[in-house]
């Protein structure tokens, strides 16, 4: 039977040594020049060491001017030899115990904070709705530089490739640019890349197909996709399915079912950030039966493509991985935030030493009470409690990578300002290099 410790092979040929994947997430661990640093590499040998069968990066980013955070890893036209050499050492490190590498590639859109560009891209010049002013209002994209992002994501590819990386997963969630084309209510345009799904959905076909051609056969490429913004007008379930079929016709290694936005973002597992309560409650429902945030959008997935599926989020116990992986709904079992402080867990739970991992955002929250909880009726505690969980586990990723234990002491208000605190002094510092250039 099909079990988290089962080998997978991917349509490219690529053998993974098991069902477990490490999960994409942002790590802000590049140089002032936005290079792979020693750091990182740490850290990913670290994880290899952990056990999982596949390793993904965070995002790395292939335009220098759109970054989801100033530690972003760049790969683009005019990188130098010492970044070359950082993503080779990088993965490098992360092939250790024949674990497998892929390196996400992204643009950030309108996501890009107002401290790395104040005017960043978009498909529409609509502004991200959110209080505090932490992104600017963006310009809409031209056709001419719509056609040279194709371009700057197979430069992207080739070079990881070249570097010796397994893959690339395309990231198509979560907001970023590619998400943002796909909804209509971040992209309102009225040519060839708005308005039917078919033109939103363009820009993420020509981006794989241009990859796949470019990269040549036994090199895996896939998508991360969200099943859903879950945005009243947005990007909805039905037309990632049909999303779905047609990545499938361009033959991609693997999906990865995600969701949400910086906006409602359901991949932390913020249920009360929605404002549909009749879904909240049922969803609520399905996750405590299932775990995983997107089972059934999963299930709803495997029933129209045969492609390979990787779920991620909310799995915590073997049980329920195994479960999900015997019933066919998915392929793969992502891990995130517990290997943000436990990353030997991987091979704790294939050996059968632990069946369950921690529920480490349990615990996390601004203060007690609604009030100051993750379902606050005031927005921006609302927001505190979401950045801030999100910075207690970025802090911890750099306490592995400098060799050190996680603290697990930090609260929520702190690991806030000390993040805010960091990527101010990350931003000022990458600034600095690019005037210095």
């Amino acid at each position: 039977m099909t079990d988290i410790a089962s080998p997978f092979t991917l349509p490219c040929g690529l053998v993974l040594k098991n069902r477990l994947a490490k999960a994409a997430m942002t790590e802000g661990l590049a140089d002032a020049r936005n290079r792979a640093t020693p750091a990182l590499a740490a850290l990913y040998a670290r994880f290899a060491q952990g056990g999982p069968g596949l390793l993904i990066t965070g995002n790395m980013q292939v335009d220098p001017d759109h970054l989801e955070r100033a530690g972003n890893v760049v790969v683009a036209p005019g990188i130098d030899a010492a970044a070359v050499e950082g993503l080779r050492a990088l993965a490098a490190a992360a092939s250790a115990k024949d674990t497998k590498v892929i390196a996400q590639i992204s643009h950030a859109g309108r996501q890009t904070p107002i401290t790395v560009n104040k005017t960043p891209q978009a498909p529409s010049p609509i502004a991200l709705p959110l209080p505090g002013r932490q992104f600017g209002k963006p310009r809409a994209l031209t056709e001419a530089e719509i056609l040279a992002l194709v371009e700057r994501f197979v430069f992207a590819a080739l070079t990881l490739r070249d570097t010796g990386f397994h893959g690339v997963q395309i990231h198509g969630a979560h907001g970023y640019l590619i998400s943002e084309f796909l909804s209509p209510r971040s992209n309102q345009r009225q040519d060839r890349w708005g308005g039917t799904l078919e033109n939103r959905a363009r820009l993420l076909l020509d981006v794989v197909r241009a990859v796949k051609s470019a990269v040549g056969p036994g090199f895996a490429v896939g998508v991360k996709l969200n099943s859903a913004d879950f945005m009243k007008g947005g990007f909805g379930d039905d037309e990632a399915v049909t999303v779905a079929r047609w990545l499938e016709a361009e033959g991609i290694d693997f999906l990865e079912i995600s969701g949400g936005s910086y906006e409602r973002p359901m991949m932390m597992g913020n249920e009360s950030m929605s404002t549909d309560a009749a879904a909240n409650q049922a969803r609520r429902a399905s996750t405590i039966a299932r775990e995983a945030y997107f089972m059934d959008y999963a299930a709803t997935m495997r029933a129209a493509v045969k492609t390979p599926l990787m779920v991620t989020g909310g799995f915590r116990s073997r049980a329920a991985m195994d479960a999900a992986l015997a019933s066919g709904a998915c392929d793969l079992v992502g891990l995130g935030r517990p290997l943000c402080v436990e990353p030997a867990s991987p091979q704790e739970l294939l050996e059968g030493r632990r069946a369950k991992l921690d529920d480490w955002e349990d615990r996390l929250r601004v203060g007690p009470g609604r009030w100051l909880g993750p379902a606050s009726p005031i927005d921006i505690v609302k927001l505190l409690n979401g950045f801030g969980v999100q910075g207690w586990f970025c802090l911890q990723l750099k306490e592995l990578a400098a060799g050190r234990e996680p603290d697990t002491g930090l609260g929520v208000l702190r690991a806030f300002l000390r993040y805010q605190s960091q990527e101010a002094a990350a931003a000022k510092a990458m600034h600095t290099a690019r005037r210095a250039a």
